[in-house]
């Protein structure tokens, strides 16, 4: 024995870190704790005494997070070790392999109950060997981990895994897990997107993969139904998350050492509604309940799906695992990140991409509206809405402007009450796209924010020469009517809506594909050169020209342009074009890999005001032709080379770090340089960053 020293210093963490795939994220302090105090030198190596085998076991990565898997099963799950098993081998045919750890029946020890795998590889390949183990041992029940995400899974058929909220404890059933009683509080506990750190989009995915993909059903519609009908429970239960996040302050107040897990358990769950965007035992129940919710999820936001569409995933089976994957997901967070990527991914699956037009990344619509600075008189709208990711972060922007006393701030959601004047503001908000699913899921979006009202219109704006002709379409109307003739009170001629009096124009055209129809290049002043039209022209130039249309005098614009816009020589004519009727604010270029993994497109957005000459105006710019401009270039986009997200890392302990809504902190430097706008606005003396303009 004299080879060998009790190491009281070691930290679980450096010796998990020294592979990063692995982490310790799923564990808790007493477990972590409890396994450290195994940790011994020998022979100038690591080791560490299992729980199971009692036998000195190398401290390797993946052994570390076994033996705290183990502890998890013993002191959470209160499964006795007779009933534990570790290294239990699972033949398939003349081959043998072995499975991490299993629990046996406690009925005759023999069978096997649940099986675990806690691999370095993605989740995607260990479930593949999971499902083998599982398949050829007969488990109902499977659990993979490497540490930082955990998944739970019950075995339907050799085929069909459907992911569980967890595994019974010892004295637990799996219909106990089904059938529990489930609200807004313990949502908030066991979102999965915390919890297992995955993304929306990862979970759609592994839907995908496991159901949908065989289910002969369109993949878009039948997530959006199921991602609208979850948002449709979610908000039903908004007087529940009102009242939980002002007990979450009060105890925050009185206790500030306690973690936000911590806090969330010390507020009773009594009496709060029971979430009914769940699996149940009984399959044939589920697609029932689910069903009438999707109902009354249409009858709420009516104008997204047609009134007697159904659901379309007729399987019961299929219908119960699409609803597992999605039932310990929080939708709701601060800026509706989590279902603007998901939707991204399915429009794009969609082929919106191969039209030249890719959703905007959150941060930089937050940059642009903070720079643009909307205020609540003030009408706006996106030409090419996409997702609505600039209309919704107005509202939010404008919203909070309202309760913080007029101060610029980077908006956050909350799916609380509004108030008559934030209601009364969606109204002045619009968004226009060409493409009918995109229409679909902004409208969504920006009812969800907007208590069911929007202005999100199915229209070319191009095309407007032809809008008329949409009043003969009955479907169009009963749908967009209210939101459209909203619009043409702000045109400037009604039978002629070329010309509008809007404050701001945000948008992120289409850059892809040059327009080459006559008759509307003919409505265009930029598609002449020297008196002569040309016989075809970039889509994105036609929406500059659009957009400065749109904006009255003193109006303001930020418009996302491909690079080339602001340096190739052949475009001279198109800035010498926006100088004469706009002041050039601003022009911030965006890292190359802001729009990956769509597209590689080195891309600025430009920001200008129209001249206006009144000097009654609020909005005065008289022209003139020395001025200042400010420029920026951002050189972190938040994204690496291959287009995934890059989060700000802890230097001491090296995990992600969080906000206030327990979302992982995009790393990127727009906010900074959007701070740094406002002070130069300010300094240069701005109409709209001037103090007269304040909500």
């Amino acid at each position: 024995m004299s080879n060998i020293k009790i190491d009281t210093n070691t930290k679980l963490a450096e010796l998990v870190k020294s592979n990063d795939k692995y982490d310790l994220t799923i564990f808790s302090s007493e477990s972590i704790d409890r396994i450290e105090r195994n940790i011994f030198n020998k022979k100038d190596k690591k080791f560490i005494k299992c729980l199971k085998r009692n036998k000195d076991i190398q401290a390797k990565p993946e052994e570390i997070i076994r033996q705290l898997m183990l502890d998890k099963l013993i002191y959470e799950y209160d499964y006795p070790l007779n009933l534990l098993e570790v290294e239990y081998t699972v033949n398939f045919g003349r081959e043998k392999k072995f499975a991490d750890i299993v629990i046996l029946n406690k009925s005759d020890r023999t069978s096997v109950y649940c099986v675990l795998e806690i691999k370095k590889h993605k989740a995607k390949d260990g479930k593949d060997q999971l499902k083998s183990y599982c398949n050829g041992t007969g488990s109902p029940l499977a659990v993979w981990t490497n540490g930082v995400e955990i998944a739970y899974y019950e075995r339907l058929d050799p085929n069909y895994f459907e992911p569980l909220s967890n595994i019974p404890k010892a004295n637990e059933t799996i219909d106990d897990i089904k059938n529990e009683f489930f609200t807004y509080l313990e949502l908030m506990q066991k979102d999965r997107l915390y919890e297992e750190r995955k993304s929306l989009k990862s979970l759609i995915e592994e839907m995908e993969d496991e159901v949908l993909a065989n289910a002969g059903v369109d993949v878009f519609e039948e997530v959006f139904k199921m991602i609208f009908t979850k948002l449709y429970d979610e908000m039903e239960s908004s007087d529940d998350r009102v009242n939980i996040e002002t007990q979450f302050k009060i105890i925050k107040k009185q206790n500030d050492s306690l973690s936000d897990k911590e806090i969330l358990e010390k507020i009773d769950n009594e009496g709060f509604r029971k979430l009914e965007f769940r699996s149940r035992g009984d399959s044939h129940h589920t697609k029932k309940v689910i069903n009438e919710l999707f109902q009354k999820a249409k009858d709420k936001w009516s104008g997204i799906f047609e009134k007697g569409e159904p659901l379309r995933i007729t399987d019961e089976n299929h219908l119960q695992i699409c609803v597992g994957f999605l039932q310990n997901v929080k939708l709701f967070n601060s800026n509706l990140q989590v279902i603007d990527e998901a939707f991204e991914y399915l429009v794009n699956k969609s082929a919106k991409g191969e039209k030249g037009q890719y959703f905007t990344p959150r941060n930089v619509i937050d940059m642009a509206v903070y720079m643009i600075n909307p205020h609540l008189n003030e009408y706006m709208i996106d030409t090419a809405c996409g997702s609505c990711g600039f209309t919704v972060h107005t509202l939010f922007n404008v919203w909070q402007k309202l309760v913080n006393q007029g101060k610029a701030n980077f908006a956050n959601f909350s799916n609380q009450k509004l108030t008559r004047e934030q209601k009364k503001y969606v109204t002045k908000v619009f968004g226009i796209d060409f493409d009918e699913k995109s229409v679909r899921v902004a409208r969504t979006l920006n009812m969800i924010a907007g208590d069911g009202k929007t202005n999100v219109l199915h229209l070319n704006s191009l095309d407007y020469s032809r809008w008329n002709e949409k009043q003969k379409d009955r479907d169009w109307m009963k749908t967009y009517n209210e939101g459209y003739l909203r619009l043409l009170d702000l045109a400037k001629d009604s039978s002629h809506p070329k010309e509008f009096n809007f404050d701001i124009v945000m948008a992120n055209p289409p850059f892809a594909g040059d327009i080459k129809d006559s008759r509307l290049i003919s409505n265009y002043d930029v598609a002449f050169k020297k008196g002569k039209k040309v016989s075809k022209i970039s889509r994105d130039v036609l929406f500059i020209e659009r957009n400065l249309d749109f904006l009255k005098d003193g109006g303001r614009m930020a418009i996302v342009l491909p690079q080339g816009r602001f340096n190739n020589t052949s475009d001279e004519r198109i800035r010498e074009f926006i100088m004469e009727r706009a002041r050039l604010i601003a022009v911030v270029g965006l890292d190359g890999n802001t729009f990956k993994p769509h597209t590689g497109t080195k891309t600025s957005v430009l920001f200008v005001q129209k001249w206006d000459e009144d000097k009654n105006s609020e909005t005065y710019n008289p022209k003139i032709d020395d001025y200042s401009i400010f420029m920026a270039v951002s050189e972190n986009s938040g994204k690496d080379n291959s287009g995934e997200e890059i989060y700000e890392v802890d230097e001491e302990t090296g995990e992600r770090k969080v906000d206030e809504h327990n979302h992982l902190i995009q790393k990127q430097d727009l906010k900074e340089i959007a701070y740094e706008f406002e002070k130069w606005a300010k300094k240069e003396k701005l109409s709209f960053w001037s103090e007269k303009t304040k909500c």
